[in-house]
C-alpha cells in the first residue's frame, strides 16, 4: 500500500502515565516482556504494506530513538521511503513545544508536502492492538468519507481514565462527539484516522491560519457536522495505556494465552531483535504462568510475573503478580508482590515489598532500595 503513508505520535499522552514517561516517550515504554508499545502502530503499518512512516517527537526521544534505530526491524531502513523521526524543532517557523495534535501536525506540514502518497494514516502510540489497514482504506475511498477514524465498541465500565473522544455513530457516518459518556455501551475513537494528504494539509494550513489548536473540536467538529466523517469499526483487541494501574492490569492480561494469541498470532508485532543467551535457571528455581524474556538468571521463585530481558532473581527470592523491567536484580530472600520495577533497579537482600493489584507498587529507573 505505497499510496499511504504513516504518522505516529510519540509523546501525545505522555502525562497519562508520569511514573513510566519521566525518562521516556509514551511510545517507549516497555511492554509484554519485549516489547514497546510503539511497535504495535508500527508493525500495524509494516503489515499494511505502508512503506513511509514519520515519527513526531517531542522531549524525551533518546530511549526512543535508541529503540527503533534505523528502522531494520520493521524493514523500514529503505532508500525510497522508509522510518523517519520529526522532532519539535525540525522547522524554521517552529520556535516552541507543541501542546496539542494540531500544534504537531503544523510542524510537519513540510514533512506531508513533500510526500507523495495518496493518503495518511495518523495513529497515536498508547495503545496495544493489531490492525490491518487494507480494509479501512478501502471503505475510505469507497464511501468517499473526507476521513474515516477507527472506533471500537465497549462498556462505559471498561474505559478507565479516557483520553479519547466518545462518538456517536449512525449507518456508518459520525453524527457528534463528547469527551465523556453516560451510556452503558458506548463508542470510543481510538484516535487511529486516514485522510487524504492533501485534504490534511489544507486543513492544518487553514486551521494555522485562524489561530486553531484543537484537531477534534476545531477541525473536525465542523464536518461531522456536514456528515462527513465515517466510523470503521474494529472488532479485535484494543486497549489503551491510560495509566499506571492500567498499564499494569492490560499487562497481566498478556499472562492469559488466549489474550496473547490474539493479539500476537493475527499477524506479526515487530520489535528491536537482541541476541540475548537463553535464559538460565538455577536448581532451585520455579516459574509459573509468567513471560520470562532472554538473558535472566533465576535463582528463586517467580509466579504470574512478566520479566525482561536481563533480569536476576536470587535465591530464596519470590516475585508474585509483579513486572519486572530490563535488568533489574533482586537480592536473596526477597518477597515481591505487585511490583513494577523499571529498568536497572537494584532490590537488595531481605526486602519485602508488596503493592495492590488495583495499585501497584512502582520502583522508578535505576532506584537502589
Amino acid at each position: 500500500m505505497s499510496r499511504a503513508l504513516g504518522i505516529i505520535f510519540s509523546n501525545i499522552h505522555d502525562d497519562n502515565v508520569p511514573e513510566l514517561t519521566a525518562k521516556r516517550t509514551v511510545a517507549s515504554i516497555p511492554f509484554c516482556g519485549r516489547y514497546r508499545l510503539i511497535d504495535f502502530a508500527l508493525s500495524n503499518m509494516v503489515n499494511s504494506d505502508v512503506a513511509k512512516v514519520g515519527i513526531i517527537t517531542k522531549s524525551n526521544y533518546q530511549s526512543l530513538m535508541d529503540h527503533i534505530g534505523s528502522g531494520k526491524d520493521w524493514d523500514l531502513a529503505r532508500h525510497y521511503g522508509g522510518l523517519y523521526i520529526l522532532p519539535p524543532f525540525g522547522v524554521l517557523e517552529s520556535s516552541s513545544l507543541y501542546t496539542t495534535r494540531l500544534e504537531a501536525l503544523k510542524n510537519i506540514v513540510g514533512f506531508l508536502s513533500k510526500s507523495t502518497e495518496e493518503y495518511v494514516i495518523m495513529s497515536d502510540s498508547d495503545m496495544v492492538c493489531n490492525l490491518n489497514f487494507k480494509p479501512i482504506i478501502k471503505k475510505h475511498v469507497e464511501t468517499g468519507a473526507l476521513m474515516t477514524f477507527v472506533c471500537v465498541n465497549k462498556k462505559r465500565c471498561e474505559v478507565v481514565g479516557n483520553s479519547n473522544a466518545f462518538v456517536t455513530v449512525k449507518d456508518g457516518v459520525i453524527t457528534d462527539f463528547a469527551f465523556d459518556s453516560k451510556d452503558e455501551d458506548v463508542t470510543l475513537y481510538t484516535n487511529i484516522c486516514v485522510v487524504e494528504r492533501r485534504v490534511l494539509i489544507n486543513h492544518i494550513v487553514e486551521a494555522i491560519s485562524h489561530g486553531k489548536k484543537h484537531f477534534l473540536k476545531d477541525v473536525v467538529r465542523p464536518e461531522i457536522k456536514a456528515g462527513r466523517i465515517h466510523a470503521y469499526i474494529h472488532d479485535g483487541y484494543y486497549e489503551e495505556i491510560t495509566s499506571l494501574s492500567k498499564y499494569y492490569d492490560e499487562s497481566m492480561k498478556f499472562l492469559d494465552r488466549d489474550v496473547r494469541d490474539g493479539v500476537f498470532r493475527k499477524a506479526n508485532v515487530y520489535t528491536k531483535v537482541k541476541d540475548s543467551a537463553p535464559t538460565k535457571y538455577g536448581d532451585n528455581a520455579v516459574v509459573k504462568n509468567s513471560l520470562v524474556a532472554d538473558g535472566c538468571q533465576i535463582e528463586g521463585e517467580v509466579y504470574n510475573s512478566i520479566i525482561f530481558r536481563g533480569v536476576k532473581v536470587g535465591r530464596g527470592t519470590v516475585v508474585k503478580n509483579s513486572i519486572l523491567m530490563q535488568n533489574t536484580i533482586t537480592g536473596e530472600n526477597i518477597t515481591l508482590n505487585c511490583v513494577i520495577a523499571d529498568k536497572n533497579v537494584v532490590i537488595k537482600d531481605g526486602r519485602n515489598l508488596s503493592g495492590h493489584e488495583t495499585h501497584p507498587f512502582f520502583l522508578s529507573k535505576g532506584t537502589v532500595i
